[in-house]
Order: structure tokens, then sequence, then C-alpha cells
């Protein structure tokens, strides 16, 4: 327990930390094995309160802080990435921007609908040409008086294909005058001209929804644009700091649950006469693990702290991203060590876990990206 977090939070944590092993569990391993993405599970998910944590009562959330739902992605990281990546992208990309950057119409069409698992939204960024270079979109708006028409494709669009899917938010170019100005519009699913393909051969979050998006002469209604004209980019990059911290999240959960299996593993593997744990070399492993899970715990909870106290954070997130990624991938790799063998079959919970963290250090800015961010926070060009 860290010190940044509250009774309240530690009870909120057994509440989700209970539904992940009941309901997330026993399916984790069928599901990534065939790919399934679970309708059932993400609207079980919506039905326990995890779509719209932070967000208000009055608008169908929990009006719990960030902290909350933090520990709610990392809670459910702890047992499956997958289910833990549909949740975190709905709500930070899906959700969070309607909410933050729309209008009290469009928060009152789609919120509600999107909080109680009735729908998943989308965040349409990603292209072929653009990623860690967000101005390389070439997804265009024109403007036609009465509407705007939409033409471009999008990938790695998670939450982007499924039964549950309502729409998604499409980052876009609406002027180029030399140089290009985006914005962000909302597009309903039952969109004329709007094809969704789900994208198959997944290393990692397997039973994840990632799709393939294109948009084709899409007229969608001027009260569609979220916010204001070319302020797409801005409204991107805040959320991707807050996006940033469920990204991080997920890293520390998954983290944590490959300590305890290695831990777990570790007592009952006995090796010449004895558990394979009280020998130096194992025990120092575990003991590096339980440093790394305490130093990342802090430096996450830290950043939500400032954004929950209406800090700047920007710069705390890309760290938080960036660390609890790296720790992810040195527990898992070590996990795999300890379990030795038995750690390389697909049977073996710990060989998803280390195929899962994979991308963390690449989704939701690089770690490349990270520490020129960091950097820019420092002053540094």
């Amino acid at each position: 327990m860290s010190i940044l977090s509250t009774e309240q939070h530690e009870a909120f944590r057994q509440k989700v930390r209970a539904f992940a092993e009941k309901e997330i569990k026993p399916l984790a391993a069928e599901l990534d094995e065939h790919e399934t993405f679970s309708t059932e599970l993400s609207k079980k998910m919506g039905q326990a309160g995890l779509y719209g944590i932070d967000i208000p009562k009055e608008h169908g959330g929990q009006g719990l802080d960030t902290l909350s739902y933090i520990i709610a992605v990392e809670e459910l990281a702890r047992v499956d990435s997958s289910q833990a990546a549909t949740m975190a992208a709905h709500n930070s990309l899906g959700l969070a921007p309607i909410y933050n950057f729309g209008t009290e119409e469009q928060r009152l069409k789609y919120v509600p609908m999107l909080t109680s698992g009735e729908g998943l939204w989308a965040f349409g960024l990603t292209e072929v040409s653009a990623g860690s270079d967000a101005q390389g979109v070439q997804t265009i708006a024109e403007d036609k008086e009465d509407a705007w028409l939409i033409n471009g494709t999008k990938r790695y669009i998670t939450n982007g294909s499924n039964e549950l899917m309502k729409g998604v938010t499409v980052l876009a170019v609406t002027s180029d005058n030399g140089k290009k100005r985006f914005s962000t519009i909302l597009v309903d699913r039952d969109s004329e001209g709007f094809e969704t393909k789900r994208m198959y051969g997944k290393m990692m979050w397997r039973a994840s929804d990632t799709a393939e998006l294109n948009f084709n002469n899409i007229k969608v209604s001027k009260d569609q644009l979220l916010g204001k004209q070319d302020k797409g980019l801005g409204q991107m990059l805040k959320t991707l700091d807050s996006g940033r911290l469920s990204i991080a999240a997920m890293g520390l959960g998954l983290a944590q649950g490959a300590f305890e299996m290695a831990m777990e593993y570790a007592k009952k593997r006995e090796q010449f006469g004895k558990n394979i744990a009280q020998y130096q070399v194992i025990s120092f492993k575990l003991a590096d693990m339980a440093l790394k899970l305490e130093l990342a715990r802090n430096t996450l909870y830290n950043a939500c702290a400032l954004k929950d106290a209406g800090k700047p954070f920007g710069k705390e997130a890309a760290m938080a991203k960036l660390y609890c990624s790296d720790i992810a991938k040195e527990i898992a790799d070590e996990a795999v060590q300890i379990f030795s063998g038995q750690g390389l079959l697909k049977s073996s919970t710990i060989e998803r876990f280390y195929r899962d963290q994979r991308i963390l250090q690449i989704g939701e800015g690089t770690s490349e990206i990270l520490r020129i961010v960091i950097g820019k926070h420092l002053g540094l060009e």
C-alpha cells in the first residue's frame, strides 16, 4: 500500500481484484489462445462500474478520482492485459475526450451509454504514416458547409471493430494552408461509408479488439465536431498525457502479477533438496522485483495525485509510463527465468504475461519518444 492511497482506494482495489479473479482469470488463457474478444466480459466490466470511474455521477460515472481508475486498470492487468486494454482504451481514449472537450449535448448523447457497458468508443489517431509523428495524419475532413466529408484510414485502433463499438473520435486534417491544422470529429459506427476490420495475428493482447478503420466519403454533421475546429492536436496531446497513466498502470499490474507468480513458483520448486527461493541468486531476483514495483507504484501514484490536484503532470506521466513499461519487461523476463523451461510453454500463464508486456514500450508514446518528452520538460532540445 502506498502512502498516496487511502483506505477507500484499497477497498476499491479489493473490489476490482475480486471481479478480475472471478470473472476474467478463468477465461483469460482460452480467450488469448483463440484471439476471442469477449462481448460478455466487456459488458460485465461496464455493469461492475469499471467504465467512467472518474466521470461525475451526474453523467453516469462513478465520480471517483484518477487514482481509483488507475488502481482498477492495475488490478485487471494483474490478471489479464487484454481485458485491461479494453477497459483502459475505452476510458482514457474513448470516454475522456468526449467528456473533457465535448458540448453538453454531446455528453448527454454519448457518455451515459458509454459508462453503462452498452457500448464502447474508440480513438482514431494512428495511421501508416502517423504514430509517434501525429502530424503525419493523412485522413482529411473537408468542410462542405452542411457537413464534414471524411476520407482516410486508421490502423491499430483498440475497440475498433467489435459488436459493442458505437463509434470513434477521428483526428483529421481540417485545414492546410501550408501548415496542417487538425480537428477531432465524432463518427458514429452506422455512418454510411464507415468500414471496420479486425486485425488478427497479434503477439500480445490477443483477446482485445484491434482494428483497421476506413472512411469512404463519410458525411458527418457539423455538430459532431469535438471542441473547436483546428484544435484537435492539442486535444489529442492532452488525452495522451492521461492515457499514459493507464498504460503505466497496465505495466505495473502486469509486473505485479508476474512477480506474484514467480514468488509462488520459487517457493514450491525444489532443486538440490530445497526450494529455489532459498538460494540467494533467486531471492535477490525477487528482492529486485519488489524494489522495482515499489518505485514504479510511487512514481505512478504521484503523477495521479498531481493530476487530481489540478497541477501539471505531463512530465510525471511520461516518466511513469516509461518506467512502468521498463519494469514490466524486466520483471516478466526474470519471472520466466525463474520458471525456467516451464515458463516457455503456452500452458504457463507467465508465457502470456511475457508476450503482453512487449507493447507497453510502444503504445501511447514509444520509450524513445517519451525520453524526448521528458527532455523537453527539462528544457532540453
